[in-house]
């Protein structure tokens, strides 16, 4: 007699894509306390293994996992794109959170308000430890202002004429609120139906970017493989 499996639970997800089409779209947030010695730097040596580790830790409880399966080539041809840049906030050293900028690709979907030099916000957030201080509305204002004077840091570029971003509901709470603050304005929206997680979100596994055979000390008159 076969098993009888029951039928997944349904939920329903809203998807908002919002925009700003000029810099002076963009509002100014409350920063964090002084204090917290709050810093802010680019990533500008493309890492994959950093890049992972940002994703895989802000997004272990929010369902990302698009990401998750890509192996360290995927993850470093995708960094080394021009325009891809990954920012990060530090709190006195210590990785906070961070916001990825896309300026490679092009939205050429249906949902495209203009053409031209348009820059996506394809990540952003903040490590649980470090939420509900400021730092994320201080971190969102920052990478925006950089997704508009993005061509200064690259000469081939054009000047950003749109600057845009999806979130839905599984992001939290306070996502398309933290946005609306920081003047992006929401142009278009989805609902659909998918499977709830069978199980509870929790932190994503430490799994190496490249699977690799079990090693064996090398004999004498050899050396490892490099690393």
């Amino acid at each position: 007699m076969g098993r009888v499996t029951a039928d997944p639970v349904m939920r329903t997800v809203t998807t908002w894509y919002l925009e700003q089409t000029a810099p002076g779209d963009l509002r100014a947030a409350e920063g964090p306390d002084p204090s917290a010695g709050v810093r802010i730097m680019r990533a500008q040596v493309p890492s994959a293994e950093f890049s992972r580790f940002l994703y895989a830790s802000v997004g272990a409880d929010v369902e990302w996992t698009d990401r998750l399966p890509w192996p360290r080539a995927q993850w470093q041809e995708w960094l080394e794109r021009p325009g891809a840049e990954t920012w990060v906030a530090y709190e006195k050293g210590t990785p906070a959170g961070f916001i990825e900028l896309d300026g490679a690709s092009q939205d050429t979907s249906a949902r495209a308000t203009r053409p031209g030099q348009t820059v996506e916000i394809s990540y952003f957030g903040l490590l649980p430890a470090f939420r509900g201080r400021r730092i994320g509305a201080h971190l969102l204002e920052f990478g925006a202002a950089r997704a508009w004077d993005m061509a200064e840091r690259w000469p081939d570029r054009e000047p950003t004429n749109r600057v845009w971003v999806h979130t839905c509901s599984k992001d939290g709470p306070h996502a398309l609120g933290n946005y609306q603050r920081r003047g992006f304005r929401i142009f278009a929206k989805e609902v659909t139906r998918e499977p709830a997680p069978a199980v509870e979100q929790g932190p994503a596994p430490a799994a190496p970017l490249v699977p690799r055979p079990d090693r064996r000390e090398p004999s004498q008159g050899s050396r490892p493989a490099d690393m």
